[in-house]
């Protein structure tokens, strides 16, 4: 007999939500065990119980797999659209996998695929601060005083955005490094100093670097890589 577990560190381990999101699918009456409505504290036995989300039968992920993405342009990040192509329509993982962000399809971004819900929780939560690195490319030259402002911070929805580093490259282009991920958040900085955003291009998430990848193609990460990763986040 396998050992039993409660059933949010179940559905964190075997999909997409932190355990906290889990704890919440459960109030509302959206997991099942064994057909019946699972309560807060449930204990399950993986290998006998079947445990549902939304009808659909969640399963344990068994092997843990992490890859890195050049997104192209015009590709949704959602794991499930139909009316557009969706990022997990271009690639070819036998693992379910799901995206880290949902980001603007309109851009190219360095993309983390993976089943480790424990990852996910880690670099989308806020208070974690994770480094996220953009190539930025403006319509027009961008003066020194813009980036200064938005280096320090400027106010998007009335909210003032956190310290950023930013490293020149020419007039039209440079290095943005921020800690938060709000929503549209480096255009609407640009904005907010008067400029707009060409292209942008993520280029690096902590330790893990967009590199050489071309548009459309994704590897695993090495041991090196992800073994970086996890010791950052304190993941064992």
């Amino acid at each position: 007999m396998s050992e039993k577990i409660r059933i949010h560190k179940y559905l964190s381990q075997a999909w997409i939500c932190s355990r906290r999101k889990a704890e919440e699918y459960i109030e509302r009456w959206l997991v099942t065990i064994n057909w019946n409505k699972a309560i807060l504290g449930d204990l399950i036995d993986p290998e006998k119980d079947k445990v549902k989300f939304h009808e659909e039968a969640v399963e344990e992920q068994k092997k843990l797999v992490y890859y890195k993405l050049n997104k192209p342009s015009g590709i949704v990040t959602t794991c499930a659209n139909i009316w557009e192509k969706t990022i997990l329509d271009i690639v070819d993982i036998k693992e379910r996998v799901f995206p880290i962000w949902r980001l603007d399809k309109d851009t190219t971004w360095l993309i983390i695929l993976t089943n480790d819900g424990r990852l996910a929780n880690f670099l989308m939560h806020p208070r974690y601060e994770h480094e996220k690195e953009y190539v930025v490319e403006t319509f027009w030259p961008v003066k020194d005083e813009q980036l200064e402002k938005m280096s320090k911070g400027v106010y998007i929805l009335w909210k003032p955005t956190k310290q950023a580093e930013i490293n020149r490259i020419s007039s039209w282009k440079f290095f943005i490094t921020i800690k938060e991920w709000r929503n549209r958040q480096i255009r609407r900085m640009v904005e907010s100093v008067g400029g707009k955003v060409k292209r942008l291009k993520r280029i690096r998430i902590e330790n893990i670097e967009l590199w050489e990848l071309p548009i459309w193609a994704y590897k695993k990460l090495t041991n090196k890589e992800l073994n970086e990763l996890l010791n950052k986040l304190n993941i064992s």
